[in-house]
C-alpha cells in the first residue's frame, strides 16, 4: 500500500488510465480527506496485531463511501472463483472500507512515530502484536464506530411553578423554588443516519426502529464515559431508563462552569434552551467620581479620582441599579429577568456581589481605558470609558490624525520653516501638553527634534495657562548645541546656563534654563523649587535607569508639562521605555514589576504577541517615533543634513589651552618673519590637538593613554556612536591627525566597539579589504586620516560622516563628506562636525557659518592665512571664550 499510494493519488488524472486505477485513485483521496478531518481509530486485527482504521463516519460520509462502493467497475474487484474456474465479485463497500483503513494504518505509521510514543505498538512500521490490548482499543473506539453518541438537552422549568421573590416594574426577578427545577434530557443520535431521540423513547421502544437493539447499550457506555468527568450522570446509570437528570442549585451552576466544557471533552454536548441565548453581560467601566463634568486639563493634572465599576446588560440593555442588587442576592444559577429566563455566569454573579470600591488617578485611569484591559484578581478584563474619559480616549486613539485635525501654526517667533512632519510633531506635543500629559519625541537623529521643541516652547508662550519658563536637561556636551540652537531659532528668547560655578535661576523669565544630567542630580533641590512651564530631557535613555540618583532627582522637579526627547526610547530591553514614561506621565505604566509582569516578559521574549500589541495600544498615544525610512518623512530631509556640534572642554583642556596661549602669544610678540610664523603655526596645531583630546597633545601611546573623561569631544563622540549603533547604521569617522586616529581605535576597542583604521602607513591591498568589509556591513565605524581617505574611495554604506576635528579649508572636509555622499548612495547622509566651544575652532566655525565670503577669502589658503594676522588680531583669535552664564 505505502508504495502505491504515490501512483494512485495520480491516477484519476492519467490519461489512458485503466478503471481500476481510477476507482482505486478515487479511493484513496477520500481516505486522505477522512484522515485530515481526524477520522482514525486504533484497532487489533483478528490475528491480534496493532492495526488503525478509519472512523467514526458521520452520516455525510456514510453516504460518500457507499456513493463510491456503488460506482465500483467490475475490473476494480474481480477475483479468481474458488477451483480456478472464472471469477468472482467480492462486495463493495467491504472491500472499499478495507482500503480505507490499509491507507490509515500505512500514513499513521512514520518514521519518528516509536519515538514520540515511547513504544512500538501501533507506530512501528512493521505491525506488533497486541492481542492483551484488544479491550482497550475497543473501550476506545466505543460509542464511536457504532455511530451513537449521547447529549443532554437543558429544560427549564415552568415559571408558573416557581416561587416569585421580587416583582418589579421591568418584569419581576425570580428565583426557583422547590418544585422548579432544571431537568437534564438525555438525547440519542445516529452519526450515520442524523437521526436524534429521546432516550426515554429509545428505552421504550418508540425510537428502536432507527436505532437498532444495540442503541441502549452503546448510550450507556457513552453515559459512563461522561460519568467519569461530570459524576451528577452517574444517577442515570443506576435508573431503569436513563432518561433524565433533575438536577440541584449546585449542580445547575457547575454545568453552567465546566461542567459543559468536561461533557464536551467527553464528546457529550449539553444542548441550551433558545430564550437562553442572551445571557447577562458583565463590562467593567471606569468613569469621572460623582459624573460630573469638569475641566479636562486640571482634571488630568491634579489628583482627581475615577471610579471602577462593574455594568450589567442583558442584551443592549443595561440592567438598573435594583436590578443589580437583587442579581447579586440570587443564590441560584438561574433567574427570571424581564420576562425570561437568564443564565447567570458564576463570574457575572460574583461582580454582582463585589463592592469592594476601586480608584484610580486619572493616568492610571487612561492607561487602563488605552490598553482596553485590566488585571483584577488575576483576571483580564475589558474595560470602557465614560465621560471626559471617553471624549481623552477618543482624542488620543490616533494623535497624529487628530493633531492634523487641529493643526498648529507654526510661530511666528520661530526663525525657521518647519517641515511638514515637524509641524504634526509640534501639533502632536501641543495636544499631549495641553492636556496635561507627558509625552516622548522619539524621532531618529537628523529630523529635528530640538528646533521642533523650541517651537513648542514659543507656541506655549502664547497661552497664560501654559507660559513659563522652559528647563532642558541634557548631557553636558550637548550644552553649547542647545544654546546655539535656541540663539538661532527664537532670537530674542532668553537662555541661561545652569551649569558651572556661577550658575544662577534669577532672571530666567519665560525663557530657556539649560543644565546638565549632572549638574540636576547635584542641584535638585534648587531646581525643584521653581513652577517650570515645561521640562525637557535630552538623550532621555540617560535616566534608564529609574533607580539612579539622576533619575531620581528628575522626578523632583515641578513642571506643568512633561517631555522626553531621544532617538533611542530602548537601548538594552523594554525596562528603558517603561523609565521614560514613567516619568513623563507617572503611572501610565504601573510598577515596573507588573510591567515586565504584564508586557515585557511576554514582548520580549516573543511568546506573547499579544502583550507587545497591547502595549503598543497603550503606549502609541505618548510615545511619536518616526523614522527616516517611513513613509512622508524621508522626502522631507535634505539629501545632506550638516549638524554643528559645540561641546565644552573638560578642565584638562581647558587648563593645557589656556597655557599653551599664555607661553606661545609671549614667544609670538618678540619674534618676526619666518619663525613668527613657524610658531603661529605651531600654537595653531597645539591647540587643535588640546581641543581633540590632551593625550594627543601630549603624545601619550595609544596603547598606554587613558582617553575617557579626559576630552569634550571624545564624549559627545561616544554618544553619537552609541545612537548611530543601536540604529544599525553605518559611520565614517574623519581625523586630519593619524595619531588621533590611533587614539580613537584604541579607545573603541576598549569599549567594544568594532572599528577600523585606515591612514598613510595603511598598505593598498590591506585598504580595499577595509573597503569592502566596511561595504559589506562587516566594520561599522570607519576611522580615516582626512588627507590619505578624502578622496577617492566609494563608501556609500555610511550614513553618517562625522568630522572629529575641523580643517582649516571647507572644501577638504566636503572631498572627505563625499565618500558617503556620492552617486549610489540610497539614504540620506547625516554630517556631525564636531567644534570644541570657545576655542580657535570655534571662530573658524564662525567664519564659516556667518562670513562665507570671508571665509572664502581667509580660510581657503588654510592655516597659512593666520600667519599675516596682527599680534591683536592672533591674540584675539585663540583666546579661550568662556560659555555664557
Amino acid at each position: 500500500m505505502r508504495k502505491a499510494l504515490a501512483v494512485l493519488t495520480g491516477a484519476r488524472r492519467m490519461p489512458g488510465a485503466d478503471e481500476a486505477a481510477v476507482f482505486w485513485g478515487a479511493a484513496t483521496v477520500l481516505a486522505l480527506h477522512l484522515l485530515a478531518r481526524g477520522r482514525l481509530l486504533p484497532g487489533v486485527s483478528p490475528g491480534g496485531f496493532d492495526a488503525w482504521r478509519i472512523g467514526p463516519f458521520d452520516r455525510d460520509d456514510a453516504v460518500r463511501v457507499r456513493e463510491l462502493a456503488a460506482a465500483m467497475p467490475p475490473e476494480a474487484r474481480a477475483a479468481p472463483a474458488a477451483g480456478g474456474k472464472g471469477v468472482e465479485l467480492p462486495r463493495a463497500e467491504p472491500l472499499l472500507r478495507a482500503f480505507l483503513d490499509a491507507v490509515a494504518d500505512v500514513l499513521a505509521r512514520t518514521p519518528a512515530g516509536a519515538l514520540a510514543a515511547g513504544g512500538q505498538a501501533w507506530t512501528a512500521a512493521i505491525p506488533q502484536p497486541v492481542a492483551r490490548q484488544r479491550g482497550w482499543a475497543a473501550g476506545v473506539a466505543d460509542g464511536l464506530d457504532a455511530g451513537i453518541g449521547v447529549s443532554l438537552r437543558i429544560e427549564l422549568p415552568d415559571p408558573a411553578d416557581t416561587d416569585a421573590v421580587w416583582d418589579g416594574e421591568a418584569g419581576g426577578l425570580g428565583g426557583l423554588g422547590g418544585e422548579g427545577r432544571v431537568r437534564a434530557v438525555v438525547q440519542l443520535h445516529h452519526l450515520a443516519d442524523a437521526v436524534v431521540a429521546d432516550a426515554r423513547d429509545v428505552w421504550t421502544g418508540r425510537a428502536s426502529a432507527v436505532f437498532g437493539s444495540c442503541a441502549r447499550s452503546e448510550a450507556l457506555v457513552a453515559l459512563g464515559r461522561a460519568a467519569r468527568v461530570w459524576p451528577p450522570l452517574a444517577r442515570l446509570l443506576a435508573a431503569r431508563v436513563p432518561a433524565e437528570l433533575v438536577l440541584s442549585d449546585e449542580e445547575a451552576s457547575a454545568l453552567l462552569g465546566e461542567g459543559a466544557a468536561r461533557l464536551a471533552a467527553a464528546r457529550v454536548q449539553v444542548h441550551w434552551p433558545k430564550e437562553l441565548a442572551r445571557r447577562i453581560l458583565a463590562r467593567a467601566v471606569v468613569e469621572p467620581a460623582g459624573k460630573t463634568a469638569s475641566d479636562l486639563p486640571s482634571l488630568l493634572s491634579a489628583g482627581a479620582l475615577l471610579d471602577f465599576r462593574w455594568q450589567f446588560a442583558l442584551g443592549d440593555r443595561e440592567l438598573d441599579a435594583a436590578e443589580v442588587d437583587r442579581l447579586a442576592e440570587s443564590q441560584r444559577p438561574l433567574v427570571r429577568l424581564r420576562d425570561q429566563w437568564v443564565l447567570i455566569d458564576p463570574r457575572v454573579l460574583a461582580r454582582a456581589r463585589d463592592r469592594t470600591a476601586r480608584r484610580f488617578t486619572p493616568v492610571e485611569a487612561l492607561g487602563t481605558v488605552l490598553a482596553g484591559s485590566a488585571d483584577l484578581d488575576g483576571e483580564r478584563v475589558e474595560v470602557t470609558a465614560r465621560g471626559w474619559l471617553a471624549d481623552v480616549k477618543e482624542r488620543l486613539a490616533d494623535p497624529e490624525s487628530a493633531a492634523r485635525r487641529a493643526p498648529v501654526a507654526q510661530p511666528a517667533a520661530l526663525n525657521a520653516t518647519l517641515r511638514d512632519y515637524q509641524v504634526r510633531g509640534l501639533a502632536w506635543l501641543h495636544q499631549m501638553t495641553s492636556l496635561g500629559l507627558g509625552c516622548c519625541l522619539a524621532d531618529d537623529m537628523g529630523l529635528g527634534k530640538t528646533i521642533t521643541l523650541i517651537a513648542l516652547h514659543l507656541h506655549r508662550q502664547t497661552g497664560p495657562a501654559t507660559a513659563g519658563p522652559t528647563l532642558v536637561v541634557c548631557p553636558t556636551s550637548l550644552l553649547g548645541n542647545w544654546t546655539r540652537e535656541i540663539e538661532k531659532f527664537a532670537p530674542g528668547t532668553p537662555v541661561h546656563r545652569y551649569h558651572g560655578a556661577r550658575r544662577t535661576l534669577t532672571g530666567t523669565g519665560t525663557g530657556f534654563v539649560v543644565t546638565t544630567y549632572a549638574t540636576m542630580r547635584l542641584r535638585a533641590v534648587e531646581l525643584a523649587e521653581p513652577v517650570w512651564g515645561m521640562v525637557v530631557a535630552d538623550e532621555a535613555q540617560h535616566v534608564k535607569n529609574p533607580f539612579s540618583a539622576t533619575a531620581k532627582a528628575l522626578r523632583t522637579l515641578n513642571a506643568r508639562a512633561r517631555v522626553a526627547l531621544t532617538g533611542t526610547p530602548v537601548e538594552n530591553n523594554l525596562s528603558d521605555l517603561w523609565a521614560v514614561l514613567d516619568w513623563t506621565t507617572p503611572g501610565l505604566l504601573g510598577t515596573l514589576t507588573s510591567f515586565r509582569d504584564r508586557y515585557a516578559r511576554g514582548a520580549e521574549s516573543g511568546k506573547d504577541p499579544q502583550a507587545a500589541a497591547r502595549l503598543a495600544a497603550q503606549i502609541a498615544p505618548f510615545l511619536l517615533r518616526r523614522r527616516k525610512t517611513d513613509p512622508g518623512i524621508a522626502p522631507e530631509l535634505p539629501p545632506k543634513t550638516e549638524t554643528d556640534h559645540p561641546v565644552a572642554l573638560s578642565k584638562e583642556q581647558t587648563a593645557l589651552y589656556e597655557a599653551v596661549v599664555r607661553e606661545a602669544m609671549a614667544k609670538i610678540r618678540e619674534s618676526d618673519g619666518i619663525a613668527r610664523r613657524g610658531l603661529i603655526l605651531t600654537l595653531l596645531a597645539s591647540l587643535k590637538q588640546i581641543t581633540n583630546h590632551p593625550a594627543q597633545f601630549r603624545k601619550e601611546e595609544a596603547t598606554g593613554a587613558r582617553t575617557a573623561g579626559r576630552s569634550g569631544k571624545l564624549e559627545l563622540l561616544d554618544e553619537l556612536l552609541d545612537t548611530i549603533l543601536l540604529e544599525g547604521a553605518s559611520v565614517l569617522v574623519f581625523s586630519q591627525y593619524v595619531g588621533m586616529g590611533h587614539l580613537l581605535h584604541q579607545h573603541l576597542t576598549t569599549r567594544g566597539i568594532p572599528a577600523q583604521f585606515l591612514h598613510g602607513a595603511t598598505p593598498v591591498p590591506r585598504r580595499e579589504e577595509m573597503v569592502q568589509r566596511f561595504q559589506d556591513g562587516d566594520m561599522p565605524v570607519f576611522l580615516l586620516s582626512l588627507k590619505v581617505a578624502g578622496t577617492g574611495l566609494n563608501l556609500t554604506r555610511a550614513g553618517h560622516v562625522v568630522h572629529y576635528d575641523r580643517w582649516w579649508n571647507p572644501a577638504v572636509e566636503e572631498q572627505a563628506t563625499d565618500r558617503a555622499y556620492r552617486i549610489g548612495q540610497t539614504q540620506p547622509v547625516q554630517v556631525h562636525r564636531l567644534i570644541a566651544e570657545g576655542t580657535v575652532e570655534d571662530r573658524i566655525a564662525g567664519l564659516l557659518a556667518t562670513k562665507r565670503a570671508l571665509a572664502d577669502s581667509v580660510l581657503s589658503g588654510g592655516e597659512n592665512a593666520f600667519t599675516e594676522l596682527s599680534d591683536a588680531e592672533l591674540a584675539d583669535f585663540v583666546q579661550l571664550r568662556r560659555a555664557r552664564r
